[in-house]
């Protein structure tokens, strides 16, 4: 063989050494558990982004990866062509392939926001600027500008949103969540309206809201619920004030400081029942499923009034004498 055709043969065998080294580098880098600054590192991936600019973010966040190795692994796989935008989570031990196979399925994390049954609007908001995973684009947002965004009718934002345990991807707008409580709410009054008992003294789903708010305020325990409706529809049906101290406190506002006077009972508000007659004009909470039934089916009794016991639990009366020697017992302390 002459010298020629042996350096040209070196020369390919030195090449095909080199790129199965290369290759099998390559192989061992896309499969070895890369670097991370803890052992759980939360990172997102926005709309429209490359592998290279996935590489970046994943550095800054603290997930050591090779941005050229990693862009070529995500080409001669054909993941990047797959990858999804949304909020991962990189765990201790996971290989840059992993990495690309779960961005390319889909496979994000998830947060949860919890918004409890009797919360009022205002709590709800707090929440939402409290929760980490969730993205604040409502600052310096009116009210009136939240509702016309979510095509409520609305007045007041007060009980529009079903409180209900929320799962989402960690960056989703406090919009997005509160949109989705809005139309759960909807639905789920759509449906119980639909089913209502007859001859309710109120005659809108937002009336039934405005009531199953002040159920959900008013009953510490869940047996109660229909008795507590049933009290309030009979009081509506005749004409009598409905008297209900929840109403109250939401009518005073940043005045509560945690006890009623008999002045509070006489200073007037839009949402004081014991100087108006009627429903208030809004919600003073978030009224969940049960509250929302109870006053769609309430009890049929003949009790006007009803009492705490101090135990979560009301004592019912059905006039006023009985009210009376009720709370000289439950709440005066007198037997």
């Amino acid at each position: 063989m002459s010298t020629f055709k042996k350096i040209i043969l070196y020369t390919l065998l030195a090449i095909a050494l080199a790129a199965a080294l290369a290759s099998g580098a390559a192989w061992y880098w896309s499969r070895t558990a890369v670097v991370m600054d803890a052992p759980r590192v939360d990172y997102i991936v926005d709309a429209g982004s490359s592998p290279r600019s996935i590489a970046h973010t994943m550095n800054q966040a603290g997930i050591r990866v090779n941005d050229d190795a990693f862009v070529a692994l995500a080409r001669v796989t054909g993941l990047d062509k797959r990858l999804q935008a949304g909020a991962y989570e990189a765990e201790q031990g996971d290989t840059p392939r992993r990495l690309l196979e779960r961005m390319a399925s889909g496979d994000m994390t998830q947060a949860r926001l919890t918004l409890v049954e009797g919360w009022t609007y205002s709590r709800i908001r707090q929440a939402l600027r409290d929760a980490p995973a969730v993205r604040q684009t409502l600052e310096g947002v009116s009210d009136e500008a939240l509702l016309e965004r979510l095509g409520a009718k609305a007045d007041s934002p007060e009980g529009l949103f079903y409180p209900d345990t929320y799962v989402f991807v960690p960056g989703t707008s406090d919009f997005d969540i509160l949109r989705r409580a809005f139309h759960m709410q909807q639905m789920v009054l759509d449906e119980l309206w639909s089913e209502r008992a007859s001859h309710l003294p109120f005659s809108s789903p937002y009336e039934a809201l405005v009531l199953a708010s002040i159920v959900e305020k008013e009953t510490g325990h869940s047996m109660d619920r229909g008795k507590v409706a049933g009290v309030f529809v009979n009081r509506l049906k005749l004409g009598m004030p409905l008297q209900t101290d929840p109403t109250v406190i939401y009518g005073m506002g940043d005045a509560y400081s945690g006890r009623i006077r008999k002045k509070d009972l006489m200073t007037d508000t839009p949402w004081n029942t014991y100087t108006r007659n009627g429903l208030p004009p809004t919600p003073i909470a978030a009224p969940g499923r049960a509250s929302l039934l109870a006053v769609l089916h309430p009890d049929e009794h003949g009790y006007l009034y009803f009492v705490s016991r101090g135990d979560g639990t009301s004592e019912f009366s059905t006039n006023l004498a009985a009210h009376n020697r009720a709370v000289a017992k439950y709440i005066l302390g007198r037997r």
